[in-house]
Formats: structure tokens, C-alpha cells, sequence
């Protein structure tokens, strides 16, 4: 049977951008998102606060090629973007000063893609 990818129509624009901006910037980095975002849904990476706490200091910019959850405790701003976000983790960044951003967001800021870390 041959491999169709996303169903999810946002989901494929969003690889689509990804791509394209990593041909453009010769960023690797997004067409390593892009790829991790291509796997079936049931491969995709969940990762929990507690994993970002554990693996950045304040102000870093972290990458999540799926969602994020909020099991665990965050004790330092840092600037996340992701395809989703649970209800407590949007609530957790925002209590300590972080940011929430959108893959394609935070791709356009940085196209580049300096000074960010994939966690996943």
C-alpha cells in the first residue's frame, strides 16, 4: 500500500512551508521538522513540561515536531513552538513568562533557524 502522509489538510501546508523555507534558508533544521511531522500520527512525539524544564535554561527556543503536554512543572520562560498544545501546558508556559508558538510562527521569526533546540 502506498504511503499518503498527513490527512490533515493544515498539517501538509504546514510541511509544505517547512520545506520551502529550508530549500530556501539551506536550513536543515526545518527540513528535519518537516520529516518528523511526515510520520504516522501514532509515531509523532508527545513531550511532557517536565522534559523542556529538564533540557533548556531561560530564554531558550525549543522545537517540538508534535505536541506538547503538561505533565511536570516548568520553572523558567522559554519560547516553545509545536503542532498543538494541551490546555496545561498552554497554561504553564504562560504562567512563567513563556512563549506559545505555532511550527510555521516561530519559522518565519527564524528562518535561519539559530539558536534552536529539537526536543522530542
Amino acid at each position: 500500500m502506498r504511503r499518503t502522509g498527513p490527512t490533515n489538510i493544515v498539517l501538509r501546508k504546514t510541511i509544505r512551508a517547512l520545506y520551502k523555507i529550508a530549500c530556501e534558508q539551506r536550513a536543515n533544521i526545518w527540513r528535519a521538522v518537516a520529516e518528523e511531522l511526515e510520520r504516522p500520527h501514532r509515531r509523532r512525539r508527545a513531550v511532557n513540561i517536565s522534559r523542556i524544564n529538564r533540557y533548556t535554561e531561560p530564554g531558550d527556543t525549543v522545537v517540538v515536531p508534535g505536541k506538547v503536554l503538561g505533565a511536570g512543572r516548568l520553572e523558567h520562560p522559554v519560547t516553545i513552538a509545536a503542532i498543538g498544545f494541551s490546555r496545561t501546558a498552554l497554561e504553564k508556559i504562560k504562567a512563567v513568562g513563556g512563549q506559545a508558538l505555532h511550527i510555521l510562527e516561530l519559522a518565519s521569526k527564524n528562518p535561519r533557524g539559530s539558536n534552536v533546540k529539537i526536543i522530542g
